[in-house]
């Protein structure tokens, strides 16, 4: 089993959630921002969820303070935004550090399988990581990808 799946992350509550309830499906883990020039990417995102959630899609967002301070509210607040301009339904976890001292270890771990062009640092928001059912990391996208160029890589898995 891949170790994506001994990882926990917090929910906006701050409870622990294990990456294990997870398994068996096709991730697209994102770290976004509410106030970024990439924020409305959330618009694809969602159209992508309801596209592909019944055939084992969960799309895990992760907001992010890192990148020009562009995600200053608490989770309460980056979820209303969230659901009510961009009608988000996806889960969405509690702010994380994603480089540095503080770094969440599911970043950790997504940097090691998949430095990027960057080497393994996330350069910005809505860098978005593609695992496979077995947990495998195997895509990271820049922040430019858009949800609709990425499309069909998430089809191929499902």
């Amino acid at each position: 089993m891949s170790k994506i799946y001994d990882i926990s992350v917090k929910n906006p509550k701050g409870e622990d959630v294990s990456m294990k309830d997870y398994a068996g499906k096709v991730l697209l883990i994102v770290n976004t921002a509410t106030g970024c020039g990439f924020t409305p990417q959330y618009e694809g995102l969602e159209r992508l969820y309801e596209k592909y959630k019944e055939q084992g899609l969960e799309i895990l967002d992760f907001p992010c303070n890192q990148f020009g301070n562009q995600a200053p509210g608490t989770d309460d607040e980056i979820h209303s935004f969230c659901t009510l301009k961009y009608n988000t339904s996806f889960p969405r976890f509690k702010k994380i550090d994603v480089n540095g001292d503080n770094e969440d270890p599911l970043y950790t771990f997504l940097k090691a399988e998949k430095g990027g062009v960057m080497g393994s640092k996330i350069k910005w928001n809505f860098t978005k990581f593609l695992v496979d059912r077995e947990g495998n990391v195997v895509a990271r996208f820049a922040p430019t990808d858009t949800p609709d160029k990425i499309d069909a890589r998430v089809a191929a898995l499902l």
